[in-house]
């Protein structure tokens, strides 16, 4: 069984994700597994897919990208692919065959080009940080807001209407500890009674 995974990282990336959609039905993927979803962090629809596959079944994705966010991470899912005898196939690689880890050249291919992928990324993240450092040095650099702050006019409106801290910080996705701070308040200390 062909079984297909695709991942953007954010909501905005739609078309992106439906691109993967059709590459992955073009190639006869018996089932798919889709999220918009960071790389960094849990992928639920990639775990399901991994604990779906049985022996002779393959993964099937478009890109490199879209698995695995480093040499580390895609070497600790392909073990988990061939321990359960499932092979791994990715699409999109800049024009050449398909790479199927179900060939000596394949397994081959699948090191080298992922460790390509993790240099390019540690070096646009290596880039990043310079440009945030000079932008810092010239005084341009303000960083994010914090996402507590964002959100103080809903903070203080859902105080208003007599939630506590823990209540506002459960619907916003906050830290309580944050809620106290835009709202300026001490934690209220519990004693047993």
């Amino acid at each position: 069984m062909l079984v297909g995974y695709g991942r953007t990282s954010t909501t905005d990336q739609e078309a992106g994700l439906a691109a993967q959609e059709r590459d992955l039905r073009a190639a006869d993927c018996d089932k798919l597994f889709v999220e918009q979803v960071s790389s960094v962090a849990k992928q639920p629809q990639l775990e399901a897919a991994l604990d779906f596959v049985r022996e002779g079944d393959t993964v099937v994705v478009s890109k490199l990208d879209r698995l695995a966010r480093s040499v580390a991470d895609l070497l600790t899912i392909v073990s988990r692919l061939e321990a359960k005898k499932v092979s791994l196939r990715v699409l999109s690689m800049s024009g050449s065959q398909p790479l199927d880890t179900s060939t000596a050249v394949g397994k081959l291919m699948l090191a080298v080009i992922g460790a390509v992928g993790q240099f390019e990324r540690e070096m646009m993240l290596e880039r990043q940080r310079e440009g945030i450092a000079k932008a810092r040095l010239e005084g341009r650099y303000k960083g994010r807001a914090p996402t507590a702050w964002r959100k103080a006019a809903e903070i203080i409106r859902l105080k208003g209407e007599g939630l506590g801290a823990t209540e506002i910080a459960g619907r916003l996705k906050i830290g309580r500890a944050s809620v106290y701070r835009v709202l300026g308040e001490q934690p209220v200390e519990r004693t047993a009674a």
